[in-house]
């Protein structure tokens, strides 16, 4: 009985360490896009607000510190007006991929707060359907930074739920047209609510 119990404590024990060794986690999290207004070269852009989705992985290099990488995806509609064509629809699929090192501020019992910075691409691709008006546009790739803050609530070692506020600075994209370059750049904010497992 009592070799049992040893055993069973020993147990116990070594899964309490593993659990506090996790050195990743990877996340799922459903996200709001929401591009501004931008105006310039005689060009309007305004892109319509939808909801997405994010995936992201986390490996701790210390207890406070982590290097990112994330993949997000969503679809929406961009219009474009100018003196000579006033209402051009785009159907367009947003893609990010991005890695960013992620500071993890000093936790308040479950709260984990963090902040996170980072460089990477969002793909700007049109879909041509019956949502697009020009069919003679590209596919843009537009570098640029990504910034961000949020907290995770522990709900047990193993899974945290997060909140946070993400926001990618990029040049507007333009789909390979002259008609289209506003020679601006802009902050679209991707808010993200997801659930976290780490391992």
């Amino acid at each position: 009985m009592k070799k049992t119990m040893l055993l069973g404590a020993l147990m116990l024990l070594a899964s309490a360490g593993y659990a506090q060794e996790s050195r990743q986690d990877a996340s799922v999290s459903v996200i709001g896009t929401f591009a501004p207004q931008v105006n310039g070269n005689a060009v309007q852009a305004n892109a319509s607000s939808t909801i997405g989705f994010l995936g992201s992985y986390r490996y701790m290099l210390t207890p406070r510190s982590a290097l990112e990488l994330n993949y997000s995806f969503a679809q929406y509609s961009t219009r474009y007006s100018t003196s000579f064509l006033p209402n051009v629809r785009i159907h367009t699929r947003q893609q990010e991929i991005t890695g960013a090192y992620v500071y993890n501020f000093r936790s308040y019992r479950n709260f984990n707060p963090f902040a996170e910075v980072g460089v990477g691409g969002l793909i700007f691709t049109p879909i041509r359907d019956y949502a697009t008006t020009n069919l003679d546009t590209k596919q843009n790739t537009n570098i640029g930074a990504l910034f961000g803050a949020g907290v995770a609530y522990e709900l047990s070692p193993s899974w945290d739920v997060r909140v946070q506020y993400r926001g990618f600075f990029v040049k507007t994209p333009d789909f390979g047209l002259t008609n289209f370059k506003t020679n601006r750049w802009e902050v679209v904010s991707m808010p993200a609510v997801g659930i976290a497992y780490h391992f």
